[in-house]
């Protein structure tokens, strides 16, 4: 486990990591628009769904787990234990006491600790196309935060983007991501790394 969390935090390579996203971006974003009644069935859902929420956040309680385990804490070492002990803890409190919009804020949390090894990867690059990386990292951080905070943003973004009186905001949602994961594949590709 160690040998991944060096692989994904300290030796994690830009070019490889921007192909990933930008395949991912693409493959997310075209099926939606090919599969769009299903997914616009499903997105309504999304925010009050216990079971996915429940997941989710155990991946998130995992993830930051693993991080707590083999990250360098600095002057935060001496509370170690207590973190890893919370961590726990606070999975089952907001399973228990914070039920609604379980999926969201887990979905936030798993943004915001995807944009670390996204970071990484782009920090101190040569190539001025690396910006891609950081600046879907700093949407998925603030957006992680917003949804965090006042899950029933996302409920309301989904309302607007598959408002039926206005049909072309899905097609054009789904083709600026399909187009910036295109985008950055393309930049990938020309990188000297």
């Amino acid at each position: 486990m160690e040998d991944l969390y060096r692989l994904c935090y300290e030796d994690i390579q830009l070019k490889p990591t921007a192909i990933l996203l930008g395949l991912v971006l693409v493959s997310l974003h075209l099926a939606a628009w090919f599969q769009q009644d299903a997914v616009r069935a499903f997105l309504p859902k999304f925010p009050r769904h216990r079971e996915i929420g429940i997941g989710l956040l155990l991946a998130g309680t995992a993830w930051s787990y693993w991080l707590v385990c083999y990250m360098d804490l600095g002057e935060f070492y001496a509370v170690e234990k207590f973190v890893k002990f919370a961590l726990p803890l606070s999975f089952a409190l907001l399973v228990y006491h914070a039920p609604e919009f379980l999926a969201v804020r887990a979905t936030g949390i798993l943004l915001m600790l995807l944009a670390g090894p996204v970071l990484q990867a782009a920090f101190l690059e040569a190539p001025f196309t690396r910006l891609l990386l950081p600046i879907i990292a700093y949407v998925w951080i603030i957006v992680g935060m917003f949804w965090v905070g006042m899950p029933y943003l996302m409920r309301d973004w989904i309302d607007w983007i598959i408002a039926k009186d206005h049909p072309k905001r899905w097609s054009y949602a789904c083709g600026i991501g399909a187009g910036y994961g295109l985008l950055m594949i393309l930049c990938a590709a020309t990188w000297q790394v």
